[in-house]
């Protein structure tokens, strides 16, 4: 089956879930303010690591770097704050790892290494040097 049908389909019905249970557990006001609780915390740890990486992203400009991982690491914040917004307990624990950022930078590390190695892989790239003779190029003149 599609994944990604299985993540739209199967994502909520375990947040109901984890919610019901939850509800059982504390009561269901205190479930539906603790959702609302770590979503307001989220967004605004999202808004902080943010800005932290705007600020990472322009010094490496200015030291004329390529600001790669700040790019990605924006995009996983981008999903983080999504994650939060979205109700649920399991979202927000996604979320609220991707904001960390030991657990952004080992994720982030992860990926790219799979990646060069998928690309070293299939690569069919020879590295050579082109030698020009000297002794040719004299005789021409």
């Amino acid at each position: 089956m599609n994944t990604l049908f299985l993540l739209i389909i199967g994502i909520p019905i375990i947040e109901i879930f984890v919610m019901i249970k939850m509800g059982q557990q504390i009561g269901a006001i205190n479930t539906i303010l603790l959702i609302f609780l770590t979503a307001t915390i989220g967004i605004y740890f999202v808004r902080i690591q943010g800005l932290n990486t705007i600020k990472s992203g322009f010094t490496n400009l200015y030291q004329n770097k390529t600001p790669i991982y700040e790019i990605i690491s924006g995009a996983s914040i981008a999903v983080a704050a999504i994650l939060l917004i979205l109700p649920g307990f399991i979202t927000d624990f996604i979320g609220f790892a991707l904001l960390f950022p030991f657990t952004r930078k080992v994720l982030i590390n992860n990926w790219i290494s799979k990646n060069k190695i998928k690309k070293q892989s299939n690569s069919n790239i020879i590295d050579a040097e082109i030698i020009e003779d000297k002794k040719k190029d004299d005789n021409k003149i």
